[in-house]
């Protein structure tokens, strides 16, 4: 029913009334009686129309209000639920001061790192993870900062608890490898143990399967590129402060004859605890023709611990890295500045204690003790030049860390060295990420 038949039935009624007048005017017969019973029973009729009326404009509204309410409650679940395709924009940065102890005109300020990363999302199953690196600011051939991939790979997984990397991918040994941004480990600068025994940032390309467990048990394996003997320069002091920096390829034109392999698990069982350890092995000669060392292997482990217990913080890595068959090319490096070292290693024990001030400030005081020995032996001719052994440096490092911002912190410490006290330092920095 609508507003043309209420006029329908309006104007019938109109007409009925004037039909009931003019027999009122001709026929005297009619009864009064009569009249008022018919415009009772038209009155009634009247009344039924509009509740009708009524009735479906009512249905109408409600019947518009549902629609409404329904297209609002799909906009909003449509808007919320999780598209299978997202990207996902990182960064990190660190600026430092330091200031030698011994060598003050020494003092230097530098932009050690920034990186631009991104993770895009292909379904839900498959991503692509990539990060580029620039180092000490400006890179060209006249300067001395570099421009590199330090990561890039394909992860696929295969159900909640399995899956595969491939790709250019950082290697799990230590806790800073893979936790390397600077708002991640205490210390203006990263420790020594894992830079010079474990080369962080260190990468290798290949191929990883990974696990993920209800116990709290993680792990991954995996066969990837590995080091180049062969890139040994025994006229350079970088062989003594990290043998393992000196011959890392970084997927960069990498030779691969001689590919690696690694495991590495960890446990975290208990709440604020993480125990695990990481094996890395394989032959490094790449299968260079007249190479003096051709069986050389190397084999890197490592074990680590992480205790946090409310605003402590205490963490322990010990690494252990052997290059054994390289003593027939120390022969061929006799009276070298750096010779191939058949051991070397190192620990660290860490303490701090996070203060929260309110809001997203908090300071945290820390201390760390470490040792490090980059030629704990040699192979060959060395030991007949009573060259047995490089000194075991001793590292002692105190400082605090002021959150200003979660992932946003100041950094301040001093460091002071056993045997190359000239390298005692005070150290400011400021790092981010996100």
């Amino acid at each position: 029913m609508n507003l043309r038949t209420t006029h329908i039935a309006s104007a019938a009624l109109l007409a009925l009334v004037a039909t009931t007048a003019g027999a009122q005017a001709a026929t005297a017969s009619t009864t009064e009686a009569l009249l008022l019973q018919r415009l009772e029973g038209l009155a009634k009729e009247l009344e039924s129309v509009k509740a009708e009326l009524h009735k479906m404009q009512d249905a109408q509204a409600i019947t518009a209000a549902t629609a409404q309410a329904t297209a609002a409650t799909v906009a909003a679940n449509t808007a919320a639920a999780p598209t299978a395709s997202a990207t996902e924009l990182t960064s990190y940065g660190e600026i430092n001061y330091t200031r030698p102890q011994k060598n003050t005109p020494a003092t230097q300020t530098d932009v050690a790192r920034f990186v631009l990363g991104y993770q895009h999302r292909f379904n839900e199953q498959t991503k692509v993870v990539a990060e580029l690196e620039l180092e000490h600011a400006v890179s060209s051939a006249s300067d001395q900062g570099e421009v590199e991939v330090e990561q890039a790979y394909v992860e696929h997984r295969l159900n909640d608890r399995y899956g595969l990397r491939g790709g250019l991918f950082l290697i799990p040994l230590g806790m800073l490898n893979n936790n390397h941004e600077p708002t991640a480990f205490y210390g203006v600068q990263r420790n020594m143990v894992e830079t010079a025994i474990i080369p962080s940032t260190w990468r290798e390309a290949g191929i990883q399967v990974f696990g993920e467990h209800d116990n709290g048990v993680s792990w991954s394996a995996g066969l990837t590129t590995g080091f180049d003997l062969g890139k040994w320069d025994g006229t350079s002091k970088e062989g003594q402060q990290s043998p393992l920096r000196s011959i890392h390829q970084e997927g960069q034109l990498a030779n691969s004859k001689d590919l690696s392999v690694f495991g590495s698990v960890d446990w975290r069982g208990l709440p604020g605890l993480r125990l695990g350890g990481g094996l890395f092995t394989g032959k490094v000669a790449q299968g260079a023709a007249n190479f003096a060392a051709p069986e050389a292997r190397l084999t890197v482990l490592d074990l680590h611990a992480k205790w946090t217990p409310g605003p402590w913080d205490f963490s322990a890595v010990y690494a252990n890295g052997a290059i054994t068959g390289a003593g027939d090319l120390n022969t061929t490096l006799a009276g070298s500045t750096a010779l191939v070292p058949k051991s070397f290693d190192g620990w660290y024990l860490q303490g701090a204690y996070k203060f929260r001030l309110g809001g997203d400030y908090a300071v945290a005081p820390f201390g760390r003790l470490e040792r490090v020995n980059t030629a704990r032996s040699f192979d060959g001719i060395v030991t007949s030049m009573n060259l047995s052994s490089y000194p075991t440096e001793e590292i002692v490092t105190l400082g605090a860390h002021i959150n200003i911002a979660p992932t946003v912190v100041i950094k301040t410490d001093i460091r002071r060295y056993k045997e190359n006290t000239d390298a005692n330092s005070f150290n400011l920095g400021l790092g981010f990420s996100f």
